[in-house]
C-alpha cells in the first residue's frame, strides 16, 4: 500500500483533484468524514465541544452544527487551537486505524489518498509516503470564494490568512498540482501527477 497525503488551501480545488485521483483507481480516505465521525452526538469529543462552546453550536437534533462551530472559532485563534486539541488526535488515530484495516483488504494493494485539508497546520507526518499539494494563487482562491460561496472579499481573505501560507504548503510538497486555469488544465495536471505517483509507488 502506497499512502499519499493530499492537501491544499481553501478553494484550491483539492476536492476536485481528490475525485479525479479516485477515478484513476486510488482509494480515498477523507479526513473530513473522519472529523464528522469523531464528534458524533454522545462521543467524548462531542461532550467536550458542547461543554466549552455551549448548545449554541448544536443543530436541532443535538448534532454539532459545523457552520455554527466554524463561526465560533473563525476569528479566535485560541478557540481554534482548543478545538484542534480535541479533534485532531482523534481524527489521526481513526485514520491510522482505517489504514490498518485497509492493509488487510484489497485496498492494501493499491494507492491510498488521505484527503487532509490542514496537513501543514497540524504538522501531520509519519503515516504517509508522499505529499501532494493542490496549489492556487490567493487571488484565484478569493475569486472562487466570492463566486461559489458568496463571501465578501474581506471574508475570503480572512479565511485564506487563517490557514497555512501558500509557501508553507509548497515547501511540504513532494508533488504539486497547479490549479489556476480551466478544468481541462487541471485534468492535465492530475494526469502528470498520477504518472509521477505511479513511478514513485513502484520504487517504494
Amino acid at each position: 500500500m502506497f499512502v499519499i497525503a493530499l492537501t491544499g488551501g481553501i478553494a484550491s480545488g483539492k476536492s476536485t483533484v481528490c475525485r479525479m485521483l479516485g477515478e484513476k483507481g486510488a482509494h480515498i480516505l477523507e479526513s473530513d468524514q473522519l472529523a464528522r465521525e469523531v464528534v458524533v452526538k454522545g462521543t467524548p469529543a462531542w461532550r467536550e465541544i458542547v461543554d466549552h462552546f455551549g448548545h449554541e453550536v448544536l443543530g436541532p437534533r443535538g448534532e454539532i452544527d459545523r457552520g455554527r462551530l466554524a463561526d465560533a472559532i473563525f476569528k479566535n485563534q485560541e478557540e481554534r487551537d482548543f478545538l484542534n486539541r480535541i479533534t485532531h488526535p482523534r481524527i489521526f488515530q481513526l485514520m491510522a486505524d482505517r489504514l490498518r484495516e485497509m492493509e488487510t483488504s484489497e485496498s492494501g494493494q493499491g494507492i491510498v489518498i488521505l484527503d487532509i485539508p490542514l496537513l501543514v497546520e497540524v504538522k501531520a507526518e509519519g503515516i504517509f509516503d508522499l505529499v501532494v499539494v493542490v496549489d492556487a494563487s490567493p487571488e484565484t482562491q478569493v475569486e472562487r470564494l466570492i463566486a461559489r460561496r458568496g463571501m465578501s472579499a474581506e471574508e475570503a481573505w480572512l479565511r485564506i490568512r487563517s490557514q497555512a501560507s501558500r509557501s508553507e504548503r509548497l515547501n511540504a510538497a513532494d508533488v504539486i498540482i497547479r490549479n489556476d486555469g480551466s478544468m481541462e488544465d487541471l485534468q492535465d495536471e492530475v494526469n502528470k501527477a498520477w504518472e509521477s505517483i505511479l513511478e514513485r509507488a513502484g520504487e517504494a
